[in-house]
């Protein structure tokens, strides 16, 4: 692209509107929106992506159905299945068609850190190209969102939301929007957007086994397809990663470079104890939890997966668990799944939740609260160090 299409036009527009004012003020707004038009060139999403064409075009179809009115999109799933990634191709594809944008990414962490008033500096800053507006608190910033974006067609994305409080100081209602206005959110809880009563929600799904295989092998080899000598080891790790990007890729990157003897020490490794970067990032979900919800969710991945839900509600019941209200958290929050009255979690949930319970005693496990595997049963009983623990 010829940059000389973006700037002269925009050089000449701006000094024949502004040629009244204070010179210094002239050449500031001009960068500002100068800068702001090039960022429109670019994507701010790397060219390394797989399996991710389909996945925007639901989106979008959800995002331009119907009349063109103030549309609100949501997108769940479990950590790491892509949600983020989705919702940033989406805006780049299209923020150009706004009258200002916004990717507001890690509003959970942001909101736990800082509280609501820098998001929403940036949300105002980055829609109307101005410096950061002045906001003292996050009601006066309430009023600062609905007033001055009113009569402004929007895209909006807010990425990694977890509470209905971050939607209500980030004033995101159809009705202080115009006509035309869009906005994405993303959350591992389905219910929260449900709440917020969204026009339509997208549940991200896992990559098939052939765009997996490609992750993985762009990231280990610098190609679409192992090198020769590799396909059954690619196998092995695929096993673990299980659809889920975030692994694939993570794995991918741990193993480039490496021997097939560190191969298969690695895929050894990841039998006994999960990747810990893979860990951090579905424990975000867990840590979130009620302790009784957390209680039934460590049952669920060390004894349960795979059961009847009435049969492991009762025995849940029986240990007080409120299993009924529990379980149904689980599931809005991307932990669990429920088929045909069957308890399942995805195989990474599963070796997070267990590993959660290996690090309360990693070197004896008759400290731990629950076991499963038969050699730490025996190696208990055998040595006599059953505690109250279990």
């Amino acid at each position: 692209m010829d940059f000389s299409d973006v700037l002269i036009p925009q050089v000449i527009a701006y000094c024949f509107f502004f040629c009244c004012r204070n010179e210094s003020e002239i050449i500031e707004e001009i960068v500002q929106n100068i800068d702001y038009e090039l960022s429109q060139t670019f994507t701010s999403v790397s060219e390394d992506l797989v399996g991710i064409d389909s996945r925007v075009r639901v989106v979008s179809d959800m995002l331009f159905g119907g009349q063109n009115d103030v549309r609100i999109i949501g997108i769940c799933g479990m950590g790491g299945i892509g949600k983020s990634t989705i919702a940033r191709v989406v805006y780049d594809k299209i923020r150009c068609e706004f009258e200002g944008s916004c990717f507001l990414a890690n509003v959970r962490e942001g909101f736990e850190k800082h509280g609501a008033v820098p998001l929403q500096k940036q949300l105002l800053s980055e829609i109307l190209r101005e410096k950061s507006p002045k906001i003292w608190d996050p009601e006066k910033g309430i009023t600062e969102i609905k007033n001055r974006l009113q009569n402004r067609k929007v895209l909006v994305i807010l990425d990694d939301v977890d509470n209905l409080k971050q939607l209500h100081f980030l004033a995101v209602d159809w009705k202080w929007f115009p006509p035309g206005s869009r906005i994405i959110i993303t959350s591992r809880d389905k219910n929260l957007l449900s709440t917020h009563a969204v026009d339509g929600i997208y549940e991200a799904e896992e990559l098939n086994d052939d765009d997996a295989l490609v992750l993985l092998s762009r990231k280990a080899f610098k190609k679409d397809q192992p090198i020769e000598g590799y396909w059954e080891l690619c196998k092995s790790v695929l096993g673990h990663a299980r659809g889920l990007p975030l692994a694939a890729r993570v794995l991918g990157s741990s193993l480039c470079g490496r021997s097939m003897d560190f191969w298969e020490s690695f895929i050894k490794r990841l039998n006994e104890i999960p990747n810990r970067d893979v860990m951090d990032v579905l424990k975000i979900s867990f840590d979130g939890l009620e302790e009784l919800e957390k209680k039934i969710f460590l049952d669920i991945a060390c004894f349960f997966k795979g059961m009847n839900k009435d049969q492991v509600t009762r025995i849940l019941n029986q240990c007080g668990f409120h299993a009924n209200y529990g379980i149904q958290i689980l599931q809005d929050k991307s932990l669990i799944c429920v088929s045909n009255d069957t308890l399942s979690m995805h195989d990474l949930l599963q070796a997070m939740g267990r590993e959660v319970v290996r690090q309360e005693s990693t070197a004896e496990p008759g400290r731990r609260s629950r076991l499963w595997a038969s050699k730490n049963v025996f190696h208990v009983l055998g040595k006599n160090t059953v505690s109250s623990y279990i």
